[in-house]
């Protein structure tokens, strides 16, 4: 196998004429340059240089591996400065996926942070829902997803890096003009006979979930993402809901009122990467800005 540091010595002793000159040019011994030159010879399989006097002269093959060696030795350099300016953080990319109510949330005071840090270092965003996001990630089509998780379902996340962002509770959305419009906390079984609005399907089997807990099957009659959506059916009298407080922070509730609903429901929102990539310097300070966004 051909290596680079032959490579260098060849290219040196072609332009000095001579291994003592060469070895001066690199900082190295005669002896050493003689050494790296028949190691790259073996490598070879034919001779690359000749003696005329007391200089040396490459044969047609030296001349050949000269030509070749400048580029795949500036293209090593490029690869070297690129590696170094990625490990410094002067640049590298960071592929994000996550949840809507995350993109709006917490997702752009920590993009805004690492840039003002970091300025090359580029953060792409895509949205998608877990478990969908975690595909992704586990696929390698992106480096950070954003999830959510009801209860700790065992094992769910075990290859994965975990970073704890927040804990989110969930409330309930009625219209202003509701019953319990005014009430400081509801218990679910209080809504049983309301028509509902459901949101993300992880979050509509939630839903319907704690409701059959509390003895009763929701009447969903809109089922929608969107959580500007969600809220304008609720604020114009169409049914109740129960969201993610992140989720409402992320829109303008208006014509709605939250009211806090028990039982209390919770969700954990994580960063999660995979094990490799947590080494990565950009992916790394990407999960920290995120971390330093849900705290603030």
């Amino acid at each position: 196998m051909i290596e680079a540091r032959h490579l260098r010595v060849l290219r040196a002793v072609a332009t000095t004429g001579s291994f003592s000159a060469a070895g001066r040019e690199l900082g190295c011994t005669q002896p050493a340059v003689s050494q790296q030159m028949k190691a790259l010879e073996s490598s070879a399989g034919t001779p690359l240089l000749i003696r005329t006097g007391r200089e040396m002269r490459l044969t047609e093959a030296g001349e050949a591996l000269v030509r070749h060696a400048s580029g795949i030795l500036a293209g090593l350099t490029a690869a070297e400065e690129e590696v170094a300016a990625i490990a410094g953080l002067r640049a590298g990319r960071v592929r994000l996926v996550s949840f809507p109510s995350g993109s709006s949330t917490l997702v752009p005071g920590a993009l805004a942070a690492l840039r003002a840090a970091h300025p090359g270092t580029r953060v792409s965003l895509v949205e998608a829902e877990p478990p969908r996001s975690v595909d992704l990630l586990r696929d390698g089509d992106c480096d950070i997803a954003l999830a959510f998780r009801y209860g700790t379902a065992g094992g769910e996340w075990d290859d994965l890096v975990v970073r704890p962002l927040l804990t989110d509770r969930l409330v309930g959305l009625v219209a202003e003009g509701h019953r319990l419009a005014d009430a400081e906390a509801v218990d679910i079984g209080e809504l049983a006979d309301e028509p509902w609005i459901a949101g993300c399907p992880r979050c509509r089997r939630q839903l319907v979930e704690v409701c059959e807990e509390s003895g009763f099957t929701p009447r969903i009659d809109f089922a929608t993402d969107d959580y500007p959506a969600v809220v304008g059916l609720v604020g114009a009298g169409l049914g109740v809901a129960v969201l993610p407080e992140l989720a409402v922070e992320s829109v303008r509730p208006r014509g709605t009122r939250t009211v806090t609903v028990e039982p209390a429901v919770e969700r954990e929102i994580v960063a999660l990467t995979l094990p490799d990539l947590a080494r990565v310097p950009a992916v790394a300070a990407t999960l920290d800005q995120l971390c330093l966004a849900a705290a603030r």
